[in-house]
């Protein structure tokens, strides 16, 4: 029999108590900051897990055929497995002139898997200009809310939007942006477009340029659109790249987009840091400009 003095077993008692109270005052607020933001995903971020060539979402593949695609040339969703924390954002992301969605493809799980529904596209041809590029964003948006699989359908919260692209494909985000003024969040990668100004477009965009682009080269492309655009906004110009720069797997690129995605298409104001409280090191970018407070 124990012989441990009953006052010493009430202190343990009351030990135990004080933690589970501490850990049920924790977990309260853990889901009340939850519940004040609905679209929150993921755990805390830090420089590194933004940076990870994978996020905390095991991710799966649903292919598109052209045959099957309405208005694009067909693609590859990317998703998360997970079905415990919502639904999940969709982002569309198409390449550049004379590219294929392979150009552009890494995007797809490196931002599925934090938190995203993602579908990369091939287009109708490879000679499709920004216009032509912009509506297929938007169409490759709409397949994935109502044409995919009730797989993919089930994870997608078809009331937040986003669209990427590289070059063409990037002048081609800000026409789908121009035309679908309820896009969430857009983000341009080394983009070309004809037309300079795009005050209509008041979508939070993040524009990344490349210091040496010698194809669509920021003097001309990326700083006067970002100085026209008409919302909140982000420029990232990255040191010494080229126009090429988005096409092989690129961690500022990633990072930056992640992080554009997650607070404007999940309202996500914990990656306020990456845009208000710090900037890129001079080694990353040449130039840095941004609006935030947002």
């Amino acid at each position: 029999m124990s012989t441990r003095p009953v006052s010493t077993r009430a202190a343990m008692v009351l030990a135990a108590l004080a933690m589970l109270l501490a850990s049920a005052v924790g977990s309260g607020a853990v889901a009340s900051a939850q519940s004040s933001n609905p679209f929150q995903r993921g755990p805390n971020p830090s420089q590194s897990s933004i940076e990870a060539s994978r996020g905390a979402f095991n991710v799966a593949t649903e292919s598109v055929s052209s045959l099957s695609a309405r208005g694009f040339g067909g693609g590859t969703i990317y998703y998360p497995t997970d079905t415990s924390q919502g639904r999940f954002g969709v982002v569309a992301i198409s390449p550049g002139y004379t590219a294929g969605q392979s150009s552009i493809q890494w995007l797809g799980p490196r931002i599925a898997s934090q938190g995203f529904v993602v579908i990369t596209i091939d287009t109708n041809t490879r000679f499709d200009q920004p216009g032509s590029r912009g509506t297929q964003l938007l169409a490759a948006v709409d397949h994935v809310t109502s044409r995919a699989s009730t797989t993919v359908r089930a994870r997608v919260d078809a009331s937040r939007q986003a669209v990427m692209g590289h070059s063409m494909g990037g002048g081609g985000s800000l026409e789908a942006a121009s035309s679908r003024r309820s896009l969430e969040a857009i983000v341009p990668l080394q983009p070309w477009n004809l037309d300079k100004s795009w005050n209509e477009v008041t979508t939070p965009a993040l524009i990344i340029g490349a210091q040496s682009d010698s194809v669509a080269s920021v003097g001309s492309h990326s700083i006067p659109f970002y100085n026209s655009l008409g919302g909140e906004k982000a420029y990232l110009e990255l040191r010494g790249a080229s126009h090429f720069v988005s096409n092989t797997s690129n961690t500022p690129t990633a990072a930056y987009a992640i992080s554009w995605l997650k607070r404007h298409v999940d309202n996500d104001t914990r990656y306020d840091q990456f845009f208000c409280s710090s900037r890129p090191s001079t080694s990353v970018a040449s130039d840095w400009r941004t609006t935030c407070p947002f």
